[in-house]
């Protein structure tokens, strides 16, 4: 994987997976362990072993035990589609009984993750169709009980939005590396939740005046393909 690139990958992918309670220490291990097959995987450019969240308030009370991810951009599709059949996935799928995998294109990406910037510099394009975004950051220790009080709000709000497809929290520890991965039912729906959204637009305002991160990024991306199941509800996404 390559330090620092700027180039827009060929490809994201979003692994999900659902774990039975017993396999719950497996996939904890796995967080560690599998750092390093990850590293030696063709084609890679970038990938995040993730915990997840309900996100509704970015707490350690908010962990998701029975749920996993990976994100990884690649530098061509054929590589991207030959890590389905590598040993991490073997196993992750092995271990777990529900799955979903999304295909991703980047359409604009603002920020760091990491010191890195894994879904390059895009050129903002037009897409009417499914969409998903990714918000990630670093929070300065001093500020994260303020930003902790900010998030249910928006939370409740995002949550009875009917053009959310899936809402995901994701993050690197326990508290401190935080963020949400959401996909929508189209473009529009997802401006109009960042833009109008009251609750929304009071935490950017916020934001702005305190300065929580010491580390951001958001990003958006086409939705080319999503398939399967996550916490027990289907996702069937095909771009047309």
């Amino acid at each position: 994987m390559d330090e620092g690139e700027t180039e827009t990958p060929a490809l994201v992918t979003v692994h999900l997976w659902g774990v039975p309670v017993h396999a719950v220490p497996a996939a904890f291990l796995a967080m560690g362990r599998d750092r390093r097959p990850l590293s030696k995987v063709p084609g890679l450019r970038f990938a995040k072993l993730l915990g997840t969240g309900s996100g509704e308030s970015f707490t350690p009370h908010d962990s998701d035990p029975r749920h996993w991810g990976i994100l990884a951009t690649w530098d061509s599709l054929a590589a991207a589609e030959a890590f389905e059949g590598s040993s991490v996935i073997r196993r992750w799928d092995a271990r777990s009984d529900e799955r979903v995998r999304l295909a991703l294109r980047p359409l604009t990406s603002k920020g760091q993750w990491a010191g890195r910037t894994p879904f390059g510099n895009p050129t903002p394009t037009k897409h009417d169709g499914p969409v998903a975004a990714l918000t990630r950051a670093r929070i300065k220790p001093h500020l994260w009980r303020t930003f902790w009080r900010s998030v249910p709000p928006v939370s409740e709000a995002l949550n009875a939005n009917p053009n959310l497809l899936l809402k995901v929290g994701i993050g690197e520890a326990p508290v401190g590396l935080q963020g949400t991965f959401s996909v929508w039912d189209s473009a529009t729906a997802l401006r109009d939740f960042a833009h109008r959204q009251p609750e929304h637009q009071a935490v950017i305002a916020r934001t702005r005046e305190l300065g929580w991160y010491s580390e951001e990024l958001f990003a958006r991306f086409a939705v080319l393909q999503a398939e399967g199941t996550y916490a027990g509800t289907s996702i069937s996404v095909q771009a047309t």
